[in-house]
């Protein structure tokens, strides 16, 4: 059975009952098996062609049939914003919380930006299946599972998810996740800018990067159930609930470009120098969120995965900087090679715009006394949420007790090495 098609961004066609799907056009006066059609749109109707994503959708029941929603309580969802701060902050990882509590009531606000656009960084802890549904009217979903896998319900089909793979939900497309290990932490980036695509590859040329047929969206399948399903809507910063008398997950048959998908990270065709110097870590995006500033990205996902390093007379860990940009980085698992300590799996940092840093004096030390012979560098995944706008704690995020009061301290103990006119 066909669970999976490949291509990012392709038209896809997909039907779990033969002959459910219409030919030829979109809105049969009776569609196939009693079924109603409904369109989903991700963007304007008259964006340019190559822009427009949309998903034509079979359903038992339209998504029209609704009570009213109810405002309820956000939590740490909502995570109200502190003052802006330029100081470098980084926390331990947050404990999967002891009383039950599914990806929805996990969801711990950490960062945004208070411009329009932008995007929002979570992390989520749960120690429970979904009974009820979510859909996210203000962004995409952007999910790094760091432990445990997600089986994720959506409506236009399942999707599994390890740690090592992402996982991309549209907005508004309602979905449910059940966890198969019991338990699950990891990283959301909810985009409230342009959706989510692969960068452009100029120099590079045709190949490289990540390959666009190696994202995988779900085919088909339904459910046909009559029974009360709570369904909770992330709308403007608050969360609203309705109740149906019927599960949503409904979609018999559908076609278009708007889709959930996953993305095995492993399968990353990474680049680097083969001659001297460090370049730019723009060369390990997987996706971008552009703005009508070409190469200012509202938000780009980056990744640092195992790789070769080859480069010669070369200080090979990433080089002390400031940047225009805001880097918001997580660690998969293993650790990352800028940091000999204090960045564990699970943890997240924030160097925010023009904030100055780079690796710490230990690291500093041992790669400037290394061996330049080749070598790989294993067990490591770590990752980035870059964006142009200025990100900002939640007051949640900075009460916390994983907060490092002693961030600074990283880079304690650089020497002064300077010799004047020695050469």
């Amino acid at each position: 059975m066909l669970i999976y098609q490949s291509g990012f961004g392709n038209e896809h066609a997909t039907e779990a009952l033969p002959g459910a799907l219409p030919t030829g056009q979109n809105t049969p006066q009776r569609p196939a098996f009693g079924l109603y059609a409904e369109q989903l749109s991700g963007t304007p109707f008259t964006v340019p062609r190559r822009e427009a994503h949309r998903v034509w959708m079979y359903r038992i029941r339209p998504s029209a049939s609704h009570p009213a929603w109810r405002r309820i309580e956000a939590g740490s969802a909502a995570g109200v914003l502190s003052d802006p701060t330029p100081n470098r902050l980084r926390w331990d990882p947050l404990p999967i919380p002891e009383q039950p509590a599914d990806f929805i009531t996990g969801l711990v606000r950490m960062l945004a930006n208070q411009e329009s656009g932008g995007v929002s960084v979570y992390i989520y802890g749960a120690n429970r299946d979904m009974e009820r549904l979510f859909s996210d009217s203000d962004g995409e979903l952007l999910i790094v599972p760091q432990q445990g896998r997600l089986a994720i319900a959506t409506e236009l089909g399942r999707l599994d998810v390890a740690p090592g793979e992402i996982v991309v939900i549209p907005r508004g497309v309602r979905f449910r996740v059940a966890l198969p290990d019991g338990a699950a932490r990891g990283y959301v980036c909810e985009n409230h800018g342009a959706m989510l695509r692969l960068p452009d590859l100029g120099p590079i040329g045709a190949n490289g990067l990540a390959n666009p047929r190696d994202f995988l969206a779900p085919v088909a399948w339904y459910e046909d159930r009559d029974e009360s399903t709570e369904i909770v809507q992330k709308f403007m910063g608050s969360l609203w609930t309705t109740t149906l008398d019927h599960s949503p997950l409904d979609v018999v048959a559908w076609h278009g470009n708007l889709t959930p998908y996953k993305y095995d990270l492993a399968r990353f065709m990474a680049l680097g120098t083969v001659s001297f110097d460090h370049p730019d870590p723009s060369i390990f995006t997987v996706l971008t969120s552009p703005t009508d500033t070409p190469g200012a990205a509202n938000m780009d996902f980056v990744i640092f995965p195992p790789r070769w390093m080859v480069a010669e007379h070369t200080f090979r860990p990433p080089w002390f900087h400031r940047n225009v940009m805001n880097e918001c980085m997580g660690l998969v698992h293993g650790a990352y090679d800028a940091r000999a300590g204090g960045f564990t799996p699970g943890g997240l940092s924030l160097h925010g715009m023009m904030s100055a840093h780079g690796p710490d004096a230990a690291t500093t030390e041992r790669a400037m006394a290394a061996d330049l012979a080749p070598h790989k560098l294993t067990d490591t995944l770590a990752f980035m949420f870059e964006t142009r706008q200025v990100l900002v704690p939640t007051q949640h995020a900075l009460s916390l007790p994983q907060c490092q009061a002693d961030y600074d301290a990283t880079w304690n103990g650089l020497p002064k090495l300077f010799t004047g006119n020695a050469p």
